[in-house]
């Protein structure tokens, strides 16, 4: 299995999506919220269709199985508003040969219907056992989240359902059978479904705004470190650094499943 670097530079979109109320409150329902306030993860919703759009047009979307979400960072430049169009463009902005497999790194960027910037994510999926052919390329640069200088303490827990994928896919209107369909996810070497990356980061950024507040969400980044299989719980662990709010997200084992993650 092989994926070639010339898919670096490649776009999709733009690709309108209507955000509605509806949407909004489902979303924050997976996450066990009642609210019609979009919730800071939201953006992974509306940026989905561009998502495989762009995937099917660089001949990724065959390799879907092999799909890891490894990275993510989102900065929101303003909250979605429900009744609004949005128009999101994403484009392969670097690949690199890792030793697990291929790294690809998508920039999705939406913007409102007056042209202003809502959200920018770089969204980083590792290829498990996918080779690169020609070589490293990068045309943005791509941040990793960095270490955390601080000890984090405990402050919660996770109570990871065994439906939470399937609830987490009707709501959020992201469909990926690694998620739900337990032949699909053996056959990709699995031994079961595992829940999104985007939902353990959700529940987990949601956990630490319950317990340490903050005037506003701009920007959440991490690594995705570990799968996480249902039912289970995860611990959350988290301090103040500066202006922003350091965490990481273990399973029962105490093995890290988000590492570097950081609310600012």
């Amino acid at each position: 299995m092989k994926i070639g670097a010339a898919i670096v530079g490649r776009e999709a979109g733009p690709q309108p999506v209507q955000v509605d109320k509806r949407w909004i409150m489902a979303y924050n329902a997976a996450l066990g919220e009642a609210s019609d306030v979009p919730h800071p993860l939201f953006p992974v919703c509306y940026e989905w269709d561009a998502t495989r759009a762009l995937r099917e047009a660089t001949g990724l979307q065959a390799l879907n199985a092999q799909l890891v979400h490894a990275q993510h960072d989102l900065v929101i430049h303003r909250p979605p508003k429900a009744g609004e169009v949005l128009m999101t463009v994403a484009r392969v902005v670097a690949a690199g040969q890792r030793r697990p497999g291929a790294f690809v790194v998508i920039r999705l960027t939406a913007h409102g219907a007056g042209g202003d910037k809502v959200s920018t994510t770089d969204y980083g999926m590792l290829y498990r056992g996918v080779q690169l052919e020609g070589g490293d390329r990068a045309l943005e640069k791509v941040e990793d989240a960095p270490k955390h200088a601080s000890e984090l303490k405990a402050i919660g827990e996770i109570v990871v359902a065994a439906t939470a994928a399937h609830v987490y896919t009707e709501c959020a209107r992201i469909f990926n059978p690694i998620h739900t369909d337990v032949a699909y996810a053996r056959a990709a070497g699995l031994p079961g479904i595992i829940l999104h990356g985007t939902a353990t980061l959700a529940l987990s950024v949601s956990r630490i705004l319950h317990e340490i507040k903050l005037a506003s969400v701009r920007r959440i980044r991490c690594r995705f470190a570990g799968m996480v299989f249902m039912p289970s719980v995860l611990s959350v662990f988290a301090s103040r650094e500066g202006t922003s709010l350091a965490f990481e997200t273990r399973n029962e084992r105490g093995e890290a499943v988000i590492e570097r993650g950081w609310i600012g």
